[in-house]
């Protein structure tokens, strides 16, 4: 069988997962997009045989020659794709975040907790990065002892002229946020954002880099040091000290090559090169699940969860304030949190 997908967003994510789609996995085909920019929309079906534009994402929802759905629009609209998809039956793959705030993720929570099963995946893609797989399994293992704390950097090496402070919780430090949920298989309990010395590569009142603390409510502390204006690569890191030992990521996604007294290794120049491996393992679970009738990864409770921690971070940054992080009950249908989840790589 092959699963007919339908891409709300031909932007720079939006192209890259149809690309993946088409030519790298397996079990689906991309049949529908769509886009706000049509005329973007048009030339990206272009090398899309038998795929049609619609000109509405709502459209392309109720196209019966689309069996599931993948959202990757501008973040103010995903509320509306994803509760329509709710609405219409069908699976739904949310690029991050699943809303834009904490009132939004709670209609989508509801709107599936009343149709009864979980239909939507948010796309927190370094659940299947080999080497943070690999971390957390070396931490539920035991072998190292319990967890105590974890040290994360998250370093771009440049962004756009509209980036904000703002944008470095909200676009960069997220991941590190769902990455500490599901590390430890629990939810957050407050959060601390402290402003260090401001980099000169920051533009005008713009706090680069941010060290934001979380705070599990079993007691583990996650620092997590965000910069966007690093220069060198895209450099992400991260390591949990438990009381037996410590797990590291390695220096890059690559291979250290030492020679003449000398070791030397490459440093990944963006997102793409860093986690490619982690975005087709993770379309390929989707994939493979929503054939099989379900879906898998991260829920929307854990998008919900991720929202909610951030608009916490922000309050933070703002007040200079340690902030409590305040979750809903969590409803039955995410007893079992897709923290808790295995995914098979």
């Amino acid at each position: 069988m092959t699963l007919n997908v339908g891409v709300i967003g031909t932007g720079m994510i939006g192209q890259d997962h149809i690309r993946r789609l088409t030519h790298v996995l397996n079990g689906a085909r991309v049949a529908a997009v769509t886009d706000v920019d049509l005329e973007r929309a048009r030339t990206v079906v272009d090398d899309l045989p038998g795929a049609v534009v619609h000109e509405t994402g709502q459209d392309l929802i109720v196209d019966p020659g689309v069996d599931a759905v993948v959202v990757t629009s501008w973040g103010p609209t995903h509320e509306e794709y994803v509760l329509a998809g709710i609405a219409a039956g069908k699976q739904v793959f949310c690029e991050k975040p699943l809303a834009t705030t904490r009132e939004a993720c709670d209609r989508i929570v509801e709107a599936e907790v009343a149709a009864g099963r979980r239909q939507v995946m948010v796309g927190f893609m370094r659940r299947f990065d080999p080497q943070y797989r690999a971390m957390k399994s070396a931490v539920t293992g035991g072998e190292i002892g319990a967890p105590l704390l974890m040290h994360a950097a998250h370093r771009n090496p440049s962004v756009p002229p509209h980036f904000t402070s703002e944008m470095i919780i909200n676009d960069s430090a997220v991941h590190d946020i769902d990455v500490a949920r599901w590390m430890f298989d629990d939810e957050l309990a407050a959060v601390t954002v402290l402003k260090p010395r401001t980099s000169s590569k920051a533009a005008a009142g713009f706090h680069d880099p941010l060290l934001v603390l979380l705070e599990l409510r079993g007691g583990v502390l996650v620092d997590v040091e965000a910069m966007v204006n690093a220069g060198f690569g895209y450099d992400i890191r991260g390591e949990v000290v438990c009381e037996d030992g410590a797990v590291e990521l390695s220096e890059s996604a690559g291979v250290v090559v030492k020679r003449a007294g000398r070791h030397s290794g490459r440093v990944p120049e963006n997102w793409r090169e860093r986690f490619v491996t982690a975005f087709d393992l993770e379309f390929q679970a989707w994939i493979d699940a929503v054939t099989a009738g379900g879906t898998t990864g991260p829920s929307a409770w854990d998008g919900y969860a991720a929202t909610v921690a951030c608009e916490t971070g922000l309050a933070a940054l703002h007040s200079g304030q340690r902030i409590p992080v305040v979750l809903r009950e969590r409803p039955d249908l995410y007893a079992k949190s897709a923290a808790q989840e295995e995914v098979a790589p």
